[in-house]
């Protein structure tokens, strides 16, 4: 199977959208570097409400206490440690991935990490969007322009 690396022109977006040239550039570097990250774990995002995401990743044979999660900034990082096993095991097979993971995603502005729970091998990150009052839509007077003069 052939793999075509097309890069998308985002310069109508440009065009027509002030302020969104960093959302631009995280649009060309995902369609970029796509192909780059590792398919482990595998992981769902989910819209649950207007303001509210949750991530679910299949995380079976990890504890709680090899998991952690890193929020910094607009970052979210999931990290998995395996300890390193003292037997040596001889497998006939061995389909279930034992290796650690490092998962990084990258969060919009005012996304927060509301809290997070490991259930059945998934481990469920629940994220809300918090807009500051300043940031709320606010309705704008018109006036006509003779009080605008005085």
């Amino acid at each position: 199977m052939r793999h075509f690396n097309i890069t998308p022109d985002l310069t109508p977006l440009y065009r027509s959208a002030i302020g969104f040239d960093r959302l631009a550039k995280l649009a060309e570097h995902a369609a970029n570097n796509g192909s780059n990250s590792s398919g482990y774990p595998p992981y769902n995002i989910e819209l649950l409400g207007e303001n509210r995401y949750s991530i679910t990743m299949a995380v079976a044979g990890f504890s709680m206490n090899e998991l952690e999660i890193t929020s910094e900034g607009d970052k979210l990082l999931v990290k998995g440690t395996k300890p390193t096993q003292k037997e040596e095991r001889k497998y006939l097979h061995q389909g279930i991935a034992e290796r650690g993971f490092d998962r990084t995603f990258q969060l919009a502005e005012h996304l927060k990490v509301v809290g997070a729970a490991l259930e059945n091998g998934l481990l469920n990150i629940e994220l809300v969007r918090e807009l500051p009052e300043a940031m709320k839509p606010r309705k704008i007077a018109i006036n006509s322009s003779q009080n605008m003069i005085e």
